[in-house]
């Protein structure tokens, strides 16, 4: 593999494939495959994980942002809106060629259906969801 995903963590990929497989971390994998848009914003990760602590998911998502498995994905100021999330976070294409490379994306479209069936997500949700989104990701 021509990448350096876990270089940041010193890791070598056995061990990157560890850490990625952790329950949280590959929960928040998840998350951001089974989003419509593959771009969640932290609000919408926190509200797909309520057993754990917001302060989890962001420590958690830093940590997969350090070892080149996501990479965040802000708006420019001028798409910007007032009371809509401008920080999404989506897979980097190191990140995906190395959870493809390791079977670990064999799910990804079941993810996506499960999502759509969710029916009671708050409102704020909805509107996140529906907020814009980076154009390149």
């Amino acid at each position: 593999m021509s990448t350096d995903l876990g270089t940041a963590e010193g890791m070598e990929s056995r061990e990157l494939v560890h850490f990625v497989t952790q329950q949280t971390r590959f929960a928040l994998i998840n998350n951001i495959l089974q989003h419509p848009e593959q771009l969640p914003s932290m609000y919408e990760l926190e509200e797909l994980n309520p057993s754990v602590s917001d302060a989890t998911v962001y420590k958690h998502i830093q940590k997969l942002i350090d070892a080149g498995i996501v990479k965040e994905a802000p708006l420019d100021d001028n798409q910007r809106r007032q009371g809509y999330p401008w920080k999404f976070y989506g897979l980097t294409e190191e990140g995906r060629e190395f959870l493809e490379e390791h079977n670990l994306l064999a799910a990804e479209e079941t993810l996506q259906q499960i999502y759509d069936t969710i029916s009671d997500k708050p409102d704020k949700m909805v509107k996140y969801e529906n907020a814009p989104r980076p154009d390149a990701v």
